[in-house]
């Protein structure tokens, strides 16, 4: 911090120092200017005996020294202008360097905490399998938990790796017509049945609902939005997801009643790395990759994505694609 703080500090030192001798310099090639068309007046005055050229001849010369002291000035501003530019697009990129930055320095101890503690979990599990005679029942739930624990484990590295791939432009979506129905009731099936359970999640599939979807990405749509959902949504949590058909596109919504996202935020939520300024969302675990990746795969559809407010409170992010 101390560094980045005595480079502004050389950086605007420097940059004064330039300004300064540039008007410096301007201000002696105006008077040096002014100086020579003094003498050639002089010259003038003692060579010319007619006085009416010699009124001519002096009007020229102080023509020619306006010109000279405008084309100086108006060259010098543009000069100074340029530079000022220069100066402002250096700040932008220092600045969003800066940002970039500090939101991968954040993603990396995010990264972090969010391996350690599936591991720490499914090693605890295991070890109480091993330490202690459980029951069968009781095992079956340990079990559960350990590949619960696994599969978020594994989700966070699909993550990072579509992530790496997208920025590549390694990642081939290999579209072909799928029962998107089935595939969705599947994808909540599988990890939220506790949420569906409890009634926290509501789910609403149109049935038989086909598109062009790649199988292996496709799925990573809906646990990113579905979990964002489940962390973000108050208690007692009522999350909507739907599917339907209309007008030719088929639309899936994930609509939650948590802490939303300002206006502001909405404008870069599907940004790397990015993470909003709510308190709420800050506070919890998150790597800010999730809704990034869900853009691109989307992108990957040809699809479209858009984030409303779900009134009265809450988000909606609403994905549409074309019907196969």
């Amino acid at each position: 911090m101390k560094i980045k703080s005595n480079s502004k500090i050389i950086f605007i030192v420097l940059l004064v120092y330039i300004l300064l001798q540039f008007l410096w310099w301007e201000f002696l090639l105006v008077t040096q200017n002014g100086k020579i068309i003094d003498e050639k007046q002089k010259l003038i005055e003692l060579s010319s005996p007619n006085e009416i050229q010699l009124k001519k001849d002096i009007a020229v010369l102080h023509h020619k020294k306006n010109m000279q002291t405008i084309m100086i000035v108006s060259e010098g501003s543009v000069f100074l202008l340029l530079l000022l530019f220069g100066v402002y697009k250096i700040k932008l990129a220092q600045e969003k360097e800066s940002a970039l930055n500090n939101q991968q320095k954040n993603f990396f101890l995010s990264v972090t905490h969010e391996l350690k503690t599936p591991i720490a979990a499914t090693k605890l599990q295991l070890q109480t399998l091993l330490k202690q005679k459980l029951n069968e029942s009781t095992q079956h739930d340990l079990i559960n938990t350990a590949l619960k624990e696994t599969e978020r484990l594994n989700s966070l590295i699909d993550n990072v790796l579509i992530a790496s791939r997208m920025d590549a432009n390694e990642f081939d979506f290999k579209l072909k017509k799928q029962n998107l129905s089935q595939i969705i009731n599947q994808v909540i099936n599988r990890y939220y049945k506790k949420e569906i359970e409890l009634g926290e999640i509501t789910v609403c599939i149109q049935d038989n609902l086909f598109a062009s979807i790649d199988e292996f990405s496709f799925p990573s749509i809906i646990t990113n939005l579905v979990d964002n959902a489940v962390k973000y949504s108050l208690d007692p949590k009522n999350i909507y997801i739907d599917l339907i058909c209309e007008n030719e596109f088929i639309t899936f919504k994930i609509s939650d009643n948590g802490c939303g996202i300002s206006d502001k935020d909405k404008v870069n939520v599907f940004t790397k790395f990015f993470r909003a300024e709510n308190e709420n969302i800050r506070n919890s675990k998150g790597t800010g990759l999730g809704l990034y990746i869900v853009k691109q795969i989307v992108k990957g559809h040809k699809g479209e994505i858009v984030v409303k407010n779900n009134l009265p409170k809450g988000i909606t992010f609403e994905i549409k694609l074309n019907e196969a």
